[in-house]
Parts: C-alpha cells; sequence; structure tokens
C-alpha cells in the first residue's frame, strides 16, 4: 500500500493552491457523495415499527438486492474475531446511469464516492465510524468479478476497486487495508438516497454560516433549514461554497459526518411508527434504495439488526477520517498515514476507543467545515 508517515507540507499547500484555483478534477465527476452512513439503521428502525404489516413484510423482501460477499471473497479474509463487537463497510455509488444522469457523464461503471467502516463496540451501545476519502491510493488487491480475475493494482485510487470488482472487491480491498473481517455490507445510489430523505420528510439541519456552491447548486443562509432529498445531497457534495473550508473532499467528508448524526435524530424524532402511510412509504422507499450482503437481504435479518442496534443513538457516535497526507507526486490523491492508520485499525480491531493521538495532524482533520453545519 503507498503510505506515508509524514505531514502534508508543501504537497498539502500546493494541493490547496490548486483547488483554489480551479484545477483538480472537474467538480461533475469528483463531487457526487452520497451518505449512506445511517443507512442501514434508517432502514431497520423502519421496519422495526412494521410488524403489524404482515404481508407486506413479502414486498419488501422482493424490494431488496443482495450480494454473497462471503461466496465471493471465499477464505482469503481475516479472521472472524467473535467478541459481540460487528464491522459494517456502508457505500455510496456513483453511477450517472438511468436517473443520475443529471449528476454528470455516465462514463460507464460506478464508483464508491462514500466509503465508511462502521463499528458497533460489544454491548452495541456505541460505534465508530472511520470515513475512507475515494482519493487515497492504496494497493488494490486482486479480485474476481463475473468469473473473471481482476489484477491487483498499486497506487490505485480507493473508489476504482468499486468500479472495477463490485462490493466484493471493494470489501476485500477494505480488509486488505484494515486487517478488519466486514461481517456486513450495504450500498445506496443517488436516487436512492434523495428519495430517502423526501420519505422522511426532510432532515434538519442548522447553519452557522452562510454556504453558496455553485457546483452543489446548494444556497443556504445562516439558520434553521429542513433539507429535501435534492439540497441534502447538495450538502454532502458540498466543498467550494463553506467559509473557512480549503475546498477540499476531505472538508466535505466532515460536512458528512455532521449530516449523519442529524439524520440520525430525524429518523428517531420523525414520528413514523405511528403513521402507518408514512411508515409504508419509507420503508418501501428504503428497501429498494439498499443493496446488502445476503447476510442482511430481508425483512427479518434487517428487522434483527435493528434490535442489535437500537440502542445506539448519535451521542453515541464517534466519527473520524482515515489519517491521511496529501501525495507528494500528486496533491489530488492522499496516501494513508501507516503508523496512524495502524492505530485506528488496531483500536478497531481490540473492540476499544479510537485514540486522539491516531488522527492528530491528519490532512482529514484540516478540511475547517465541521463547525458550520449542526
Amino acid at each position: 500500500m503507498a503510505q506515508s508517515d509524514g505531514t502534508a507540507g508543501k504537497a498539502g499547500d500546493r494541493g490547496r493552491a490548486l483547488r483554489a484555483t480551479g484545477q483538480r478534477r472537474k467538480a461533475p465527476t469528483r463531487g457526487r457523495r452520497v451518505l449512506t452512513i445511517t443507512l442501514c439503521a434508517l432502514v431497520s428502525a423502519v421496519l422495526l415499527g412494521g410488524a403489524g404489516l404482515g404481508y407486506l413484510y413479502f414486498k419488501f423482501n422482493g424490494n431488496l438486492k443482495g450480494v454473497d460477499i462471503n461466496a465471493a471473497l471465499g477464505q482469503d479474509r481475516p479472521k472472524n474475531v467473535d467478541n459481540g463487537s460487528m464491522d459494517i463497510l456502508v457505500m455510496g455509488s456513483d453511477s450517472r446511469s438511468g436517473t443520475n444522469a443529471s449528476y454528470g457523464k455516465d462514463e460507464g461503471g460506478a464508483r464508491s464516492d462514500t466509503a465508511m467502516v462502521v463499528h458497533v463496540y460489544k454491548g452495541h451501545q456505541k460505534a465508530s465510524v472511520v470515513s475512507i476519502p475515494r482519493d487515497t491510493l492504496v494497493t488494490r488487491p486482486t479480485c474476481t468479478k463475473d468469473g473473471r480475475t481482476v489484477p491487483g493494482q498499486h497506487r490505485a485510487m480507493f473508489n476504482t476497486a468499486f468500479e472495477v470488482g463490485g462490493p466484493a472487491c471493494a470489501v476485500k480491498t477494505v480488509e486488505s487495508m484494515s486487517g478488519i473481517r466486514m461481517d456486513h455490507f450495504v450500498e445506496v445510489d443517488f436516487t436512492g438516497f434523495k428519495k430517502l430523505i423526501d420519505a422522511l420528510g426532510g432532515v434538519d439541519i442548522t447553519t452557522t454560516k452562510a454556504i453558496n456552491d455553485k457546483y452543489s447548486h446548494l444556497h443556504l443562509p445562516p439558520g434553521k433549514h429542513t433539507l429535501n432529498g435534492e439540497d441534502a445531497l447538495g450538502l454532502v457534495r458540498t466543498r467550494h461554497g463553506v467559509p473557512g473550508g480549503d475546498g477540499s473532499d476531505l472538508g466535505r467528508i466532515q460536512l458528512q459526518q455532521t449530516f449523519v448524526k442529524a439524520l440520525m435524530k430525524q429518523v428517531r424524532s420523525v414520528g413514523v411508527l405511528s403513521n402507518p402511510a408514512k411508515l409504508y412509504d419509507i420503508a418501501d422507499t428504503a428497501t429498494k434504495a439498499v443493496t446488502t450482503d445476503t447476510d442482511l437481504n430481508s425483512v427479518t435479518a434487517l428487522t434483527g439488526l435493528a434490535k442489535e442496534l437500537g440502542g445506539i443513538s448519535s451521542d453515541g457516535i464517534d466519527m473520524v477520517t482515515l489519517p491521511v497526507a496529501y501525495d507528494p507526486v500528486n496533491p489530488d490523491r492522499v496516501l494513508p498515514l501507516a503508523t496512524q492508520g495502524r492505530k485506528v485499525w488496531d483500536a478497531l480491531r481490540h473492540d476499544q476507543d479510537i485514540p486522539k493521538a491516531a488522527i492528530k495532524g491528519s490532512a482529514g482533520d484540516k478540511g475547517g467545515t465541521a463547525n458550520y453545519v449542526k
């Protein structure tokens, strides 16, 4: 894996200068991120209240799509540690096909625009979330897709794993990076994300300063807002229009992490369980929006997961970005900080809190956007 123990230094300054003058890759192909960390929680929370729906479970089961990760990867995986914890890879795809064409040119395949490793601690009362920047340079392992071998690659962008090898290759790449076996996989695309937010009735946020981003088409004055699906997608894509930010994808991850907690609060407070029509709409939308591993590919499995994770509140989630530095060869890319990254993954592997020292000095902590939305 391409790694660095240094700081961003001149490469970071050069990267920020390039971003300020618009010389990074075109916004239409960079910016369309889908925030999916709460997808599993959203689906499960809704279905928990659906015990009275009876026969509709069959319909919702028919909505779900599953990928057999275990069969695809076989035994070439990290050891499955049975200590009561759980690790879930949650991803957003950026396919421009079909109704997603308005977000940019369809280049023939989806990449993962958002990737988060969710570690649920033993007892299932708290969780840590590690965001992996899409432009992280990694050693992508050899994968298999549709019966053909996809060769591994050194210094490959992380998000290409999903593009060339599908969900199984994305899981294998994360497991190779972290040494942690993923118990589950959840994916959603742009359209699914927007429809979920709209079905929920929007998500409440407060901006402390104005956000004006012509690339994401988001314009919000300071104050309280209820974001619909389109505006929510604009928020989690925003990197240019936030005062004090560095215009980077790393800063945008901070906005995504803030939005996650707002969405979780909304799910808990929206009161859909007392409104059968709204419950049906959200459950139908959510089960159509997600692709999961086959172990989660049923209403029963999602409901079971909800019961296990129901005690986790937004305050019980610690969110960090994988420690990275700008690549001195190409400031449009970032490199994992080897020593600090090991501290992050080792903590999760041993079901421990991520130490603050693990993310100190990381470029991922310098986006400057975390305090602009709450």
